[in-house]
């Protein structure tokens, strides 16, 4: 009997997850879709019920969170869903426009044509998500977008910190939704973007970053509720 080079390499490795982790995955779901929306109070107790476990893997999970920035623990209050101010937006915005420019900057001189097709299959995969008024498939796909920019730098560093920055994009993009009554401005946006990285026009192309930028830290600005906590 012949053996293979590697006769194990079709097996997968074992994916441990822990009841807490499980627990966060579900609630850190939930955030980021909306389903419990910025400002939500998490009760220990009521989530031990629902979900049929001992306090303890609820209080680990939640303790997650709240080192992720999803969660904040409030004195003599209790845990809540986070809600970002104006000062977050802006700093969240702000951080972003610096990554994104930079990677940008990169990829146009790589001139790699790859993930310029990468870049338009997500344009295009928006512009359906924009016809259908499928806003968590549109948002889905501006993330990537962004993502897939910053991930061409090969630089892990801003790919380390644009990570750091997902949840808390994810749950702005979440709130962009009634800031948008015309979806189709964003598949523009990121179309006008698109045009400007792939033909190397780099004042343009930065220039388009930065004001789409703006754009959605005024419309989140408009919506953003005031966090009494902070």
């Amino acid at each position: 009997m012949t053996i293979s080079e590697d006769p194990l390499r079709e097996l997968s490795p074992v994916e441990r997850r822990t009841t807490p982790g499980i627990i966060a995955d579900q609630l850190r779901q939930r955030i980021l879709d909306g389903t419990l929306p910025p400002g939500s109070q998490l009760g220990e107790v009521q989530l031990a019920q629902r979900l049929q476990v001992s306090r303890g893997p609820v209080r680990e999970a939640m303790q997650r969170l709240i080192q992720e920035g999803l969660l904040v623990s409030r004195r003599h209050r209790g845990v809540f869903v986070i809600q970002l101010n104006q000062e977050d937006i802006s700093d969240i915005y702000a951080t972003r426009g610096v990554i994104e420019r930079a990677a940008a900057e990169v990829l146009m001189r790589r001139d790699d044509r790859d993930v310029v097709a990468t870049l338009e299959a997500l344009v295009k995969d928006m512009d359906e998500a924009a016809d259908a008024r499928d806003w968590k498939r549109l948002s889905d796909s501006d993330l990537r977008f962004h993502e897939t920019i910053v991930e061409a730098s090969g630089s892990k560093r801003l790919s380390r910190m644009f990570g750091t920055l997902m949840a808390e994009t994810r749950m702005c993009l979440a709130a962009l939704e009634p800031a948008y009554p015309r979806p189709r401005d964003i598949v523009e946006e990121h179309g006008a973007m698109l045009d400007a990285l792939a033909n190397g026009r780099r004042d343009e192309a930065l220039e388009r970053i930065d004001a789409h930028m703006r754009r959605a830290e005024r419309k989140l600005g408009a919506v953003a509720e005031p966090d009494e906590g902070k």
